[in-house]
């Protein structure tokens, strides 16, 4: 079993970011810190909604090379947009639909984004390649991440 993710890391984040309003370099900090600080996961990264589209785009990440477009709805990270609720999918060869970006993930975790305006930015995403890797407490652990982030993209 894998570490479970060290709840510190949200407080990292928001040193991180501390007066940095840029969205690229903080959506990409955050991808590099959750790379680095969590164990046993290979792709780690952030889709952004498109409204004219009602799609996903990659955006900032670190890991393989990943799909570029991701309809609303479709595979783990549409579904987390399309229904604003947390995705944590223990295997997912198991999800109908999902995506396979890279053969080598097995568990993913998808945290939808949205501005306190209630403006969709996207999703946050973290895969592994070890079946049922992230626990409840992880996606605690996450979505703190999650509104860590926001609190500094909202500043833009």
């Amino acid at each position: 079993m894998s570490d479970a993710i060290n709840p510190l890391i949200t407080e990292q984040l928001d040193a991180l970011l501390y007066e940095e309003t840029n969205l690229v370099a903080n959506l990409a900090n955050a991808s590099a810190l959750l790379m680095q600080t969590l164990t046993d996961v290979n792709w780690t990264g952030f889709y952004l909604y498109q409204k004219a589209s009602d799609d996903l785009i990659l955006g900032p990440f670190q890991g393989n090379v990943a799909c570029v477009h991701i309809e609303n709805g479709s595979g783990v990270c549409g579904t987390a947009l399309a229904t604003q609720t947390v995705q944590r999918v223990p295997d997912v060869h198991q999800f109908a639909g999902h995506i396979a970006c890279d053969s080598a993930s097995n568990s993913e975790v998808v945290v939808p984004l949205t501005l306190a305006d209630g403006t969709q930015l996207g999703v946050m995403d973290i895969d592994s390649p070890s079946l049922d890797r992230f626990t409840v407490a992880d996606q605690a652990v996450l979505e703190e991440f999650a509104r860590v982030l926001l609190k500094h993209i909202d500043k833009v």
